[in-house]
């Protein structure tokens, strides 16, 4: 936050205050809503860190932030407590950005379950009373909307438990939901005919084929990828350039792939056997001055490992 040098000095002492931890619970004792005051154990009160990090690695700050253990029951409170002197009109929204980021501390902390976050706003401002509301909510152009939608499970699509058919009537969105839907089974070719079916009705565009394609072959599973291609451009005829260029392509890198691999094993194999060779004259090298020097030929044998034929070739 960026506070004026007047501010900081009411914030100082507001904060001197609020950090001593019998201060604090004689201030949520007598502040804390009769309801929220039931559920706390004042006594188990700990200062916490009130410094956050978003996600851009910008630090933000409350101003005072308090972890309370509930009565006769396994949890947390936390009191987040902001000391404000002049009005602010997005209040409320910030007192819910600090509390969703004590949220992810306490789940970062390695807890399973979110805590209950309390804002608390501590304010002493010259315009008298606070003239904005502290309902989060009421910060939307349309507060009962807003309304229905946070307080209620949010819009889930799941294409796990979607019918097939349900999906191919999606229009233009279908094609993504029945390959993310099927993309893990072990044979995409049983897809072939929906695939088909679903490219005919003539929602997809080319781009979008190709990317589809794409993410068919490099995630997928099928044993012939160029013979899917083919039977699916036979069948798509609006797509069927498309296809064809695609399968043409892998064609192409299979047999780029192969002549690699065939040019690979074709220089480890010559280089296996120039090095046999040069081992192989090394030992005869050596066989021959052992042999100059008078030792037995049995014993050149077994220290060179040569054959009995391979002392033919000495000179000695």
């Amino acid at each position: 936050m960026n506070r004026s040098s007047g501010t900081s000095v009411h914030d100082a002492l507001f904060k001197r205050f609020l950090s001593n931890k019998e201060t604090a619970q004689d201030f949520l004792d007598i502040h804390l809503p009769a309801h929220l005051r039931e559920l706390c154990d004042l006594e188990s009160l700990q200062l916490e860190s009130g410094s956050f990090v978003d996600d851009n690695l910008r630090t933000y700050y409350s101003d005072v932030l308090y972890s309370v253990k509930m009565r006769d029951a396994q949890g947390y409170i936390y009191a987040l407590i902001e000391h404000q002197s002049s009005p602010d009109r997005h209040m409320a929204f910030r007192l819910m950005r600090y509390s969703v980021a004590a949220m992810q501390r306490h789940l970062d902390a390695g807890h399973a379950r979110l805590p209950i976050v309390v804002p608390i706003l501590f304010y002493h401002g010259k315009v008298s009373p606070y003239p904005w509301s502290l309902c989060w909510l009421d910060e939307f152009q349309d507060p009962q909307l807003a309304g229905r939608l946070y307080h209620a499970a949010f819009p889930l699509v799941d294409v796990t438990v979607i019918p097939d058919e349900q999906i191919m009537a999606h229009r233009r969105i279908a094609l993504l939901e029945l390959l993310q839907k099927h993309i893990r089974q072990r044979d995409v070719m049983r897809l072939l005919d929906k695939l088909v079916t679903t490219l005919l009705l003539g929602y997809t565009t080319s781009q979008q084929l190709h990317t589809a394609i794409h993410y068919l072959l490099s995630t997928g599973n099928t044993p012939t990828p160029v013979a899917f291609l083919h039977q699916l451009a036979q069948r798509s005829p609006q797509h069927k350039e498309t296809l064809m260029t695609i399968a043409e392509q892998l064609e192409e890198m299979g047999r780029r792939k192969g002549l690699r691999q065939g040019r690979k094993e074709g220089r480890d194999a010559g280089l296996k056997e120039g090095l046999k060779e040069g081992q192989k004259a090394e030992a005869l090298r050596i066989a021959n001055v052992m042999l100059n020097n008078g030792l037995d030929k049995q014993q050149v044998l077994q220290l060179t490992g040569l054959a009995q034929a391979d002392l033919a070739h000495c000179q000695h």
